[in-house]
């Protein structure tokens, strides 16, 4: 059996969000190291702020400032941070009750080693050189051997108030698309489209998927389809992906090959985009040196009949 393959793969994307005035003074203070939390109705002060008491659900919004210093409440040793972690080098997950608050704050706190880190332990923020209204303004905590600290008596009305933030959000992970997939793309790299039959109800699943997702019986046998199909259904794309040297608009389509009891996804070319249409008969176009199809194109026949696809729609 061939070896199954694997990849590195990344998503990664802008996540843009709008502030509501609670969360808006709290990283904003933060930008003007002010530290400050929300008074609940029954005189809890929680840090970081939220909007809504989460006991009770009624709205709050009672602004008041904690001090900068506070004590370990609890600890996690990271002994290799990863990218984009508040250090680079290995440092401690702790929660910090602020002195004034009474919930916790989850941040880094810098120190040799794990012998360095206790619970009840005294700490301080450390403020960023250049802040501009995150929770990375706070740097990370530091071991700190004095009393506790004294707010400004702010009252949380900033000029200039942050009211938006974007987080680069990213997923790093290792893909491996499996047996089936994998014998399915090394014979794609050879122009063939090979699927694999369900031994109970004979269905030829392509892309194979190493089980039938009907009777839940593995897959082995090989059946090579097509290469001609037809389109069952499709969309007219009209925002030009990021990185996808494709013109707009083009048609992508669900593509039933000969022989194939599944539709797989394709691009539609060689038609103007308003002429493609339910039963078109089409066949793969390969560029060269290409491991898949670029796109499929008309293939001349007549349209096939509704009832030779219906059930694949």
């Amino acid at each position: 059996m061939p070896e199954v393959l694997k990849a590195p793969l990344v998503v990664e994307f802008p996540f843009t969000r709008s502030l509501g005035p609670v969360q808006s003074a709290f990283l904003t203070g933060l930008r003007e190291r002010v530290v400050l939390g929300v008074r609940t109705t029954d005189g809890r002060t929680l840090v970081p702020p939220v909007e809504y008491d989460p006991v009770t659900a009624e709205e709050i919004s009672d602004l008041v400032e904690v001090a900068p210093t506070g004590t370990v409440t609890t600890w996690a040793w990271n002994h290799e941070p990863r990218r984009g972690q508040p250090l680079d080098t290995p440092f401690a997950w702790v929660l910090v009750r602020l002195d004034g608050a009474d919930t916790a704050l989850l941040h880094a706190l810098d120190v040799p080693g794990p012998d360095a880190v206790r619970t009840g332990m005294r700490v301080r923020v450390r403020w960023a050189p250049e802040r501009s209204g995150a929770i990375t303004d706070i740097a990370c905590f530091e071991p700190y051997d004095g009393g506790p600290g004294e707010p400004t008596g702010h009252d949380g009305r900033f000029e200039d108030p942050v009211t938006g933030i974007v987080a680069a959000a990213r997923l790093d992970y290792v893909y491996s698309p499996g047996r089936a997939q994998t014998a399915y793309i090394e014979n794609l790299s050879g122009r063939r489209t090979v699927g694999e039959r369900c031994p109970s109800c004979h269905k030829v699943y392509v892309p194979p998927r190493g089980a039938c997702p009907t009777c839940g019986l593995a897959t082995s046998e090989q059946v090579e389809v097509g290469p001609r199909g037809t389109v069952t259904t499709y969309c007219i794309v009209n925002i030009k992906a990021k990185n996808l040297d494709i013109e707009v608009p083009y048609v992508y389509a669900h593509i039933a090959l000969d022989g194939a009891g599944l539709a797989l996804h394709g691009r539609i070319g060689g038609i103007p985009y308003d002429e493609v249409r339910m039963g078109l008969r089409v066949e793969p176009v390969w560029t060269e040196g290409g491991r898949h199809p670029d796109h499929y194109r008309p293939t001349g026949e007549p349209d096939a009949d509704y009832e030779t696809y219906k059930e694949m729609l």
